[in-house]
């Protein structure tokens, strides 16, 4: 029962989202279309039960960035309007689209590529990938990203476990109001 009410919340916040939202959307689309020509992100990430879908995000990094994580990828790599949808998490508003798809909820683990073998083998371990993965939840709020793939993989076992309509609301709430810094990338300069 819990499962259907946030996938219905799910609906309907990211519906609403995208209607209200669309206006900004637009612009930073457009600012984006001269920041790098090419203002979408679409990427295969690891879904529910470990099937593939296309995740689209607002492009912060330039063309032809390689494909890994982003604790792996060079501060250079981001382009001026990146850092700024980065600190922002505007990046993440065109995955409203994810969630209305059914692809993604706005409340789950953050989903990660086919390439990162040891996180995918402690969410497997865990039972993570029961689940829709989300654009935020209990470790982006607490500054857990991929770059510590056992306890990512443990926080979000414990988030599943105890998630709640409440817990739901919760997690959105500080998202908004900035808690929690997203993915890492590396320091110009860092090996």
């Amino acid at each position: 029962m819990r499962g259907i009410v946030i996938r219905v919340l799910d609906i309907v916040f990211s519906l609403g989202g995208l209607l209200v939202l669309s206006p900004l959307i637009l612009l930073v689309s457009l600012v984006g279309f001269f920041d790098t020509g090419s203002p979408f992100f679409c990427h295969e990430r690891v879904g529910r039960e470990q099937r593939p879908f296309k995740l689209i995000k607002f492009r912060t990094m330039n063309i032809g960035t390689a494909s890994v994580a982003s604790h792996l990828v060079n501060a250079a790599a981001v382009t001026p309007l990146g850092h700024i949808l980065r600190k922002s998490k505007l990046d993440e508003l065109p995955q409203l689209w994810n969630v209305l798809k059914g692809d993604m909820s706005l409340v789950g683990p953050r989903p990660c590529l086919f390439n990162q073998d040891e996180l995918i083998a402690e969410r497997v371990a865990r039972g993570v990938f029961a689940v829709r993965p989300g654009i935020t939840g209990l470790a982006q709020i607490n500054d857990i990203d991929m770059s510590t793939p056992q306890l990512l993989a443990e926080t979000d076992a414990l988030m599943i476990s105890k998630i709640t309509v409440r817990e739901y609301f919760r997690y959105i709430l500080v998202t908004v109001l900035g808690k929690g810094r997203g993915d890492r990338v590396k320091p110009t300069g860092t090996p």
